[in-house]
């Protein structure tokens, strides 16, 4: 197996894979979450490529290799540049990957953790050419996240410094990425959910609402959505939970 540090475009990652890998072999795009890095995914890496999937594992802005130095505070307020931005630069990846040939089918999939999970449903609102993706305390709601956040915020004391104006501008905006208002950009992919019912950061309600929402588009194929629910967890990914993940996204990969 081997890990290589390499930058494509400005993105810094890490590109798993062994020798024996070539353009037929599927491939997963891993996110990581907020305030984390790509070498704290590497666990996932290590299971999907021992399953024969190759694997990227990107920086996220200010993350990582690419961190400013910015305090967690000053990180809360681009939490959504961040998040934005890594949905364009999964395209961008992609292309990658195809210019590199890296990939010359379609077995392709996006999976991540808490930021990372967010991400990917923003992913799987605007590209077609996803096979199939995991979202581990993931949100598709963003624009329900945003006002989650901001309650928690005044309730913590914390001032945050945007105005009425500007929150409603934000809104707009994320609304061109929330897949919870089209669950039928889903269209029918095989997806798994994984959530910790005792998760505060990312609540474990709004995206179990979205999964039954999405159900009703799934009924031709109802194997093809899954949520697994771990009752004791927080916002924390058990040890079940990654291999649940990446066993997900090597058999629809298969």
């Amino acid at each position: 197996m081997f890990v290589e540090k390499e930058v494509w475009g400005n993105i810094p990652l890490l590109h798993i894979h062994t020798e024996h890998m070539n353009e037929e072999t599927p491939v997963v795009i891993f996110l990581h979450g907020f305030m984390s890095a790509k070498e704290h995914n590497l666990h996932y890496a290590y299971q999907l490529v021992h399953k024969g999937v190759r694997v990227l594992l990107p920086d996220a802005k200010f993350h990582g290799d690419r961190s400013q130095g910015l305090t967690e505070g000053q990180m809360n307020v681009k939490f959504w540049e961040i998040v934005l931005n890594s949905i364009q630069e999964v395209q961008q990846l992609y292309n990658d990957l195809k210019h590199k040939n890296l990939l010359a089918s379609q077995q392709i999939g996006i999976a991540g953790t808490s930021m990372g999970g967010i991400v990917t449903s923003g992913c799987l609102k605007l590209y077609d050419w996803i096979q199939t993706a995991t979202i581990c305390m993931g949100a598709p709601g963003f624009i329900k996240l945003g006002e989650y956040q901001l309650r928690q915020f005044a309730k913590n004391g914390v001032d945050w410094p945007m105005s009425g104006e500007e929150i409603k501008k934000t809104n707009e905006l994320l609304a061109k990425y929330d897949v919870s208002l089209t669950p039928e950009k889903f269209a029918g992919r095989p997806v798994l959910f994984w959530h910790g019912k005792l998760d505060k950061t990312v609540p474990f309600d709004e995206t179990y609402k979205f999964y039954e929402t999405l159900r009703e588009y799934y009924k031709a194929n109802p194997e093809d959505l899954q949520f697994l629910v771990n009752k004791k967890a927080g916002h924390a990914v058990s040890r079940d939970g990654m291999l649940a993940a990446t066993e997900w996204l090597a058999q629809h990969l298969a």
